[in-house]
């Protein structure tokens, strides 16, 4: 028997309900159960969002909440996450995403027979208001030279799809802050240095969507940051100046001047399947 953990976060805008159906969905409902769940509460949380997690624990005995005073942010809550983590497998959840039942006994037996692969993940569908309602899919690329190539435009990974070997990601620096692009940036790290990361093509978890998602994924911060990621990418040679020119104008346009529900209706048109 393999081993590994589970890290996610919580913090105050995150509701109960939602957060305990995606720990259950990683813990009593999957097929193959992790060791542990490392659950990181980033600072100040809602009384019931704190009675769940006490609950939870009580119910799952290797659910491990870790409680911040104050909240950090995604990648250093990551980073310190990533510490607390006692196996080299450790795969990722967002605290109001659904895993499917098999995600674990498909993901993990593939990142043992695949040495090499320093980051597994999946597909995801995305649903809104009840899982039922699916929506859309993002698919990306399962090929590791593919998710190099597909890396220049776009994240070739689904971030709380993915299964890292935590030395990997300890190599390079661990998560870093980086506004709603921590992810991107630990995949061009990992790049840069040789490591090499795949995708099944499985359906690996149902993803909560809706405006407020299209809301946080736009507006001139988002989009700064945005192209603060897209000149790292390009200085490090991991994406040509046309692609960059490119991207700029086009995340100008979807990120700053297209309304919540135009990009909506962009997304799911043209970024999704």
């Amino acid at each position: 028997m393999i081993s590994f953990s589970v890290l996610m976060s919580v913090y105050r805008n995150d509701k109960a309900d939602c957060v305990r159906t995606a720990v259950e969905s990683v813990t009593i409902r999957q097929t193959l159960q992790p060791a542990e769940v490392i659950l990181m509460v980033d600072g100040p949380v809602s009384v019931d969002l704190k009675q769940t997690i006490n609950e939870l624990e009580k119910q799952i005995c290797y659910l491990k909440p870790v409680w911040l005073k104050e909240n950090v942010g995604l990648g250093n809550i990551l980073r310190i996450g990533m510490e607390y983590c006692t196996n080299e497998l450790v795969a990722r959840m967002d605290a109001d995403d659904i895993s499917l039942p098999d995600r674990f006994e498909k993901q993990i037996e593939y990142m043992f027979s695949h040495p090499e692969l320093a980051v597994v993940g999946g597909q995801i569908s995305e649903f809104i208001d009840t899982p039922t309602n699916i929506v859309s899919y993002r698919r990306v690329p399962c090929n590791s030279t593919e998710c190099r190539r597909y890396y220049a435009n776009r994240d070739p990974l689904n971030h709380m799809s993915v299964c890292l070997r935590r030395s990997a990601v300890l190599d390079v620096g661990s998560y870093q802050p980086w506004h709603l692009d921590e992810d991107t940036f630990l995949w061009g790290r990992l790049l840069l240095k040789g490591y090499e990361v795949g995708n099944l093509p499985d359906i690996l978890v149902n993803v909560r969507v809706g405006a407020q998602m299209y809301a946080r994924r736009g507006g001139y911060n988002y989009f700064k940051s945005d192209m603060g990621i897209l000149q790292w990418k390009y200085k490090n040679g991991l994406m040509s100046l046309l692609q960059y020119y490119y991207n700029y104008v086009v995340r100008f346009m979807v990120y700053v001047m297209m309304p919540n529900k135009l990009r909506g209706c962009f997304f799911r048109l043209f970024m999704r399947k």
